[in-house]
Parts: structure tokens; C-alpha cells; sequence
């Protein structure tokens, strides 16, 4: 495996484990969110489920082994409520947009699309 084989399935790995994180996060986001955003935030579980489903297969198809989900992750702050959740969300997604900024760098052809559209996604939902 050349260096960039060896970056881009490092960005790849480094991509499921926010997708992990982001998984669990929505799952407390869920918990706390207002009634009005419960639909959004379901929404953005299952976008967060469906890519850490495709990256896992990624790092197979790159011949890795995926980077197992934690059991349970620290979260930034506390979240008692509604506004705390809204803010999870953001920080979730800004952080997930930062590992799909490095995976959009490592990836080449297709992957690098699909990197840059992950990004666009988190983005676009760190923004809401």
C-alpha cells in the first residue's frame, strides 16, 4: 500500500470514528431536542447511520479493519435541555465537517465526491 493508500484509509478511519461519535451524540440530541426540531435531529441520526454504514465498507473494500464504536463518549458540555441539545448538534457536525475536510484531501476519484458531499451535508446542518 502506497502513503497516499495509507492517508486516505487513515482519513477514512478517522471519518467512521466521528460518524460513531456523531451516532451516539444524536441519540442524547434526540433525548433533549424540543418537540419542533425532533424531526431534524432524526433525520440527522439516520444521514449519520447510513455514512458509518458506507465507511465501514469503505475501510473493508481499502482491506482495513474498522475502527470499532466506543461504548460510550464524553460529551462536550452538559445537555439539560433543548438549547444544550441544538448546540450538540452544531458541535457534532462541526466536527464531523473537519474529518470529512481531511478525508476530502486523502480520497481520490469517487470518494473524494462522496468525502465532499458528507462534508457539505454536516455543514449544512451545523448552520441550522
Amino acid at each position: 500500500m502506497s502513503k497516499a493508500d495509507d492517508r486516505e484509509l487513515d482519513a477514512l478511519q478517522a471519518a467512521l470514528a466521528a460518524e460513531h461519535a456523531a451516532v451516539y451524540g444524536y441519540g442524547v440530541v434526540g433525548g433533549r431536542i424540543g418537540e419542533e426540531r425532533r424531526t431534524e435531529a432524526r433525520t440527522a441520526y439516520d444521514a449519520h447511520r447510513a455514512r458509518r454504514d458506507s465507511l465501514v465498507r469503505a475501510v473493508r473494500d481499502r482491506g482495513g479493519k474498522p475502527v470499532a464504536a466506543a461504548a460510550g463518549y464524553a460529551l462536550p458540555f452538559s445537555v439539560p435541555d433543548a438549547a444544550a441539545a441544538a448546540r450538540l448538534a452544531a458541535t457534532l457536525e462541526d466536527r464531523v465537517a473537519g474529518v470529512y475536510s481531511d478525508l476530502v484531501r486523502a480520497a481520490e476519484d469517487g470518494r473524494r465526491a462522496t468525502a465532499a458531499e458528507g462534508l457539505r451535508e454536516a455543514a449544512v446542518r451545523a448552520v441550522r
